[in-house]
């Protein structure tokens, strides 16, 4: 049997982030995804999608994404019930996300956070970087100046 989704969307509402009895993090969310067609009245119609994650993905979700953020998530259908305040059973289908992508675009300000010292990423060579002359100083042939990259056939993997 499988069950597997992968969606992408927009959320349509701010994450809730909420933590269980024994301090376990969920967040739940919905993503609103357009439909590749457009209906009778020539107009895009869109599929609202609940989303649940569960631990440290729920806390990262909670923190960085926002209404209108962008998102891919990777997960399964679940469906469970309840009875709410009347007594009925209400059944819910939702995804339950094992793997959230955050598809818009860093803000500046964290990006200048982490240029200040506050990350530890230093530059490493390639090692299975070939002899190739494009490349400057620094070993990156993509470093130099946007002009032509010089590949021979042997640099071809087909």
């Amino acid at each position: 049997m499988m069950n597997n989704v992968s969606l992408v969307g927009r959320l349509t509402k701010e994450p809730e982030l909420k933590y269980t009895q024994n301090g376990v993090a969920v967040c739940n969310f919905t993503l609103a995804i357009n439909r590749p067609f457009k209906n009778a009245n020539g107009e895009n119609e869109a599929d609202f999608i609940m989303i649940q994650v569960w631990r440290k993905p729920a806390e990262n979700a909670a923190n960085f994404l926002k209404k209108g953020s962008q998102a891919a998530v990777n997960g399964r259908i679940n469906t469970r019930h309840y009875e709410n305040d009347k007594g009925d059973r209400v059944y819910v289908t939702e995804v339950v996300a094992d793997f959230v992508q955050f598809l818009d675009p860093k803000p500046q300000d964290q990006g200048n956070q982490q240029q200040q010292g506050q990350g530890s990423y230093q530059k490493q060579s390639n090692p299975y970087a070939g002899g190739s002359n494009a490349q400057n100083q620094n070993g990156n042939q993509f470093e130099t100046g946007g002009g032509p990259i010089a590949v021979s056939d042997d640099d071809l993997p087909f």
